[in-house]
This record gives structure tokens, C-alpha cells and sequence, in this order.
């Protein structure tokens, strides 16, 4: 009788244990994931600036909406560091500034 309480109490402590350690791995990827995509949206923002936006955006606060100008310098950099030049530029400038908006 007390090898099968003990028994169970051994599987319970294992289960509860590793259910805290997937929950766990679970919000670390969580929050690994809000850091590669805040860490993206930042962009070239340096200092200052960077620090700011990346506080927000770790602590889910949206930031104030893009201006015009604001997505127009994003998508030009991006445009550039892909080295698009001609129409390929031109299509890509449209469909960023597209999904810009839709964000």
C-alpha cells in the first residue's frame, strides 16, 4: 500500500513538474517571438529612439501609427537593402507600402 501511494504521489510531483517547465518554454518562446518581431520592426532606429520603441513593443503597447513619410523611408530601405532596381523596386515599393497599411 505505501509503494502505491508512494507511487503516486512520485508520477503526480512529475507530472505537475513538467507541466510547469512546458508552460515555461512556452512563454519563452512567446516572448523570444515578440523579440524577433519587435527587433524587426525597429529597423534602423538607433539610441534613444530604439530603446523607446522597443519597451512598447515588448510590453505590447502599440505605437503610434506609421506616418506617410515614415513608411515611405521604411520601404525605401528595404527596398535598397534588397538592391531592387526598375519595375522589380517599383512592385515592391507598392506592395509594401499596401501591407503597410493593412498593419
Amino acid at each position: 500500500m505505501k509503494t502505491l501511494l508512494g507511487a503516486i504521489v512520485a508520477v503526480t510531483v512529475l507530472a505537475a513538474t513538467s507541466s510547469m517547465a512546458f508552460a515555461a518554454d512556452e512563454k519563452k518562446n512567446t516572448q523570444q517571438e515578440r523579440m524577433k518581431a519587435c527587433n524587426t520592426e525597429a529597423g534602423d532606429k538607433k539610441g534613444d529612439e530604439r530603446k523607446a520603441f522597443m519597451s512598447q513593443c515588448l510590453k505590447g503597447e502599440g505605437a503610434a501609427p506609421m506616418t506617410q513619410q515614415e513608411k515611405m523611408k521604411k520601404c525605401n530601405a528595404d527596398a535598397t537593402a534588397k538592391s531592387l532596381k526598375g519595375d522589380e523596386r517599383k512592385t515592391f515599393m507598392s506592395d509594401c507600402l499596401k501591407a503597410e497599411k493593412k498593419s
